[in-house]
């Protein structure tokens, strides 16, 4: 959820960006001051695990699953993008493109950039840039999804700035898989499953939600969120076993499907005069218009949310916190809202929790002050700053960022790209270069820095791969 460019949502709360890690174990908040992030292990407490205050106007914050690589993007050079190692306060290496950032993507393989019109893939790994996939339809919004499995690598874009064409494309082997036309209308939200072989679209018109097979694009599933009125997508979220899809609007509802394919029972003879009129009135469906035909095979929402607000702009998680399936929900109204989710029965979720989410980050004199303060209208949160041994230790709270130069970085023997740059046309030359080739230039990874750094969320092992030559 990147509020940069809704400075009116943004103002007050000073939030500019929340979104969840790629198993929802954790959120990343960026705000004016800073960014942090918080544990989401427990209903009760949102516990803050790590904050940083040296990078301000952080609009884009990317965590890879528990691992300590972040990626970082700030107003205050939206065309630079920081990878660091937020565990040791440092930075492993910067890339500089040729526009504004507009949305980041990791998972084990990959890192994606997005801008409004190319999409740059970097091998994780040594962060060199494998793949540029230029002049792609305008993307004003960043509008992409990665998938988080490793065998099905996939990234899907918009096809088309007119119609809901999906470009799906194979980050593995660098090729275009599919071309899936899932909307009549421009396409507002994308999300693939856990397994990266389901993805969930949603449209402009926002009333229809589809599930199609990847990388085949056989639509396998289309449900109904509303007929009434047309509503902006906010949010499309698989739970962690792709059995619930979740969608958020511009709306008070939400709205969660069950991903399940009801078992056709052979027919039977009507034996009342009602069942003798619905098998008539099933059978004329066949010679309905497709579009009302279509309305009577869609599926409904298994269950919904009733938010306290309506038009804040959202982004929502399923998840399993203390064994209990729930509906997470972050807001730019600054707030965390954390429902149940009854996977057998649905229905109506109800409300267990809302936190709010600090994003001013005072100085404090003393930590038993921190402890005392406590947030209007939420719950208190837990400032005592303890540190679990599975993310951070005691040590990486205090040690912020150390921001690496280009010179500094060649001069410990850093990787520095090879190839000639150039300007753009019509950039400043006080900005970076980038490279003509690729389009990014950067990649100044510092050996020392990326030694501890490993991939995997437990142990994070294996590590890093670097260029030093």
């Amino acid at each position: 959820m990147n509020l940069a460019s809704q400075s009116g949502e943004a103002g007050a709360g000073q939030l500019l960006f929340a979104n969840f890690n790629q198993d929802n174990t954790s959120l990343a908040v960026g705000s004016k001051s800073g960014y942090k992030f918080f544990s989401l292990s427990s209903v009760d407490k949102l516990e803050q695990i790590y904050e940083c205050t040296d990078t301000e106007d952080v609009c884009i914050v990317e965590r890879l699953f528990s691992s300590s690589l972040v990626a970082i993007v700030s107003l205050k050079a939206p065309r630079k993008l920081k990878v660091c190692h937020f565990k040791k306060g440092t930075e492993i290496c910067n890339y500089s493109y040729s526009n504004t950032i507009l949305a980041v993507k990791l998972n084990r393989q990959r890192l994606i950039v997005c801008l409004e019109e190319s999409l740059y893939i970097h091998n994780i790994r040594d962060m060199k840039v494998l793949h540029t996939i230029r002049e792609t339809p305008p993307n004003p919004a960043g509008l992409c999804a990665l998938s988080i499995n490793n065998d099905n690598c996939y990234l899907a874009y918009p096809g088309s700035a007119s119609i809901g064409e999906v470009q799906v494309f194979d980050t593995i082997n660098l090729r275009a898989a599919n071309m899936i036309p899932a909307h009549d209308s421009p396409l507002a939200a994308l999300a693939f499953d856990a397994s990266g072989s389901k993805l969930a679209t949603a449209s402009e018109k926002g009333t229809v939600i589809r599930v199609f097979s990847i990388p085949e694009g056989q639509k396998l599933f289309e449900f109904r969120r509303g007929v009434k009125r047309c509503v902006s997508i906010c949010s499309l979220a698989f739970s962690m076993d792709s059995m619930f899809l979740s969608a958020s609007s511009n709306t008070e509802t939400v709205h969660i499907f069950k991903l399940e394919t009801v078992k056709e029972k052979p027919p039977e003879e009507p034996t009342t005069w009602t069942g003798y009129f619905g098998k008539v009135l099933m059978a004329s469906t066949s010679y309905l218009p497709s579009q009302v035909t279509e309305m009577f095979n869609q599926g409904r929402a298994f269950a919904t949310v009733r938010l306290p607000f309506c038009g804040h702009k959202n982004i929502c998680s399923l998840t399993t916190i203390q064994k209990i399936p729930r509906l997470l929900v972050g807001a730019s109204d600054g707030y965390l809202y954390m429902y149940n989710l009854d996977p057998q029965e649905g229905g109506e979720c109800a409300l267990m929790r809302q936190h709010r989410l600090p994003c001013e980050m005072p100085s404090w004199k003393n930590p038993r002050e921190q402890r005392e303060v406590e947030y209007p209208q939420s719950i208190r949160l837990d400032g005592s700053m303890e540190t679990t041994s599975e993310i951070v230790d005691s040590a990486s709270h205090d040690c912020p960022l150390v921001t690496q130069t280009y010179g500094t970085a060649a001069a410990k023997g850093a990787y520095l790209p090879s190839s000639p740059t150039r300007l753009g046309k019509g950039q400043d030359a006080n900005l970076e270069a980038y490279t003509d080739d690729l389009g990014a230039v950067g990649g100044a990874c510092l050996e020392d820095e990326a030694s501890a750094l490993r991939l995997d969320e437990d142990s994070e092992h294996p590590p890093m791969i670097l260029r030093t030559d």
